[in-house]
């Protein structure tokens, strides 16, 4: 089986981290923008990404794929054709026990003795059934929806699904 990036984040348990103003020194999410493309366009489909499991994603996995569906998108139909949005937001603070990687650190390291880690990064937290990412398109562009949200749900850490809707009644047609 191969190994996935950031496994020890991506599956959880117990309740979120998420209240900012007690943890000192939580770092900002790399996601720059959550909405791309022209969002006042007139559009027939919204293709969604959809996660089977439920876990975590890093906010560098979300950016990853969403500069992986801007850049298809953009490259393809062009930036006036499309309206890109990122469905869910890293509120989940993530905590490490850092460790001393050097020679002789045995003996100056106390071990997991109080671990209770310092924030490195912050996850969306996601379940079965939801949309991590939504495309909106005409119908001419259609596959080229299909095909950047798959090229983005290869970044992501879990199993991921894409289905389509009919935008105006929200139907689905395939997935």
């Amino acid at each position: 089986m191969p190994m996935k990036p950031a496994r020890c984040y991506t599956h959880f348990s117990g309740p979120p981290y998420t209240r900012k103003e007690y943890i000192p020194g939580v770092p900002p999410p790399k996601i720059s923008k959550f909405e791309m493309g022209n969002i006042k366009g007139s559009y027939d489909y919204v293709v969604e990404l959809v996660v089977l499991e439920a876990g975590q994603i890093r906010h560098n996995a979300l950016e990853a794929a969403r500069v992986m569906a801007h850049k298809y998108m953009s490259t393809t139909v062009g930036e006036n054709n499309y309206f890109l949005k990122i469905r869910v937001y890293p509120h989940h603070v993530l905590r490490e026990h850092k460790m001393m990687a050097f020679a002789g650190a045995d003996r100056l390291q106390e071990g997991m003795r109080h671990a209770f880690g310092k924030p490195v990064g912050t996850a969306a937290r996601v379940y079965p059934g939801q949309a991590v990412m939504e495309i909106r398109v005409r119908k001419e562009h259609l596959d080229h929806a299909k095909e950047a949200l798959r090229r983005s749900g290869s970044k992501l850490p879990l199993p991921t699904r894409i289905i389509i809707k009919e935008y105006k009644t929200g139907k689905i047609v395939a997935g």
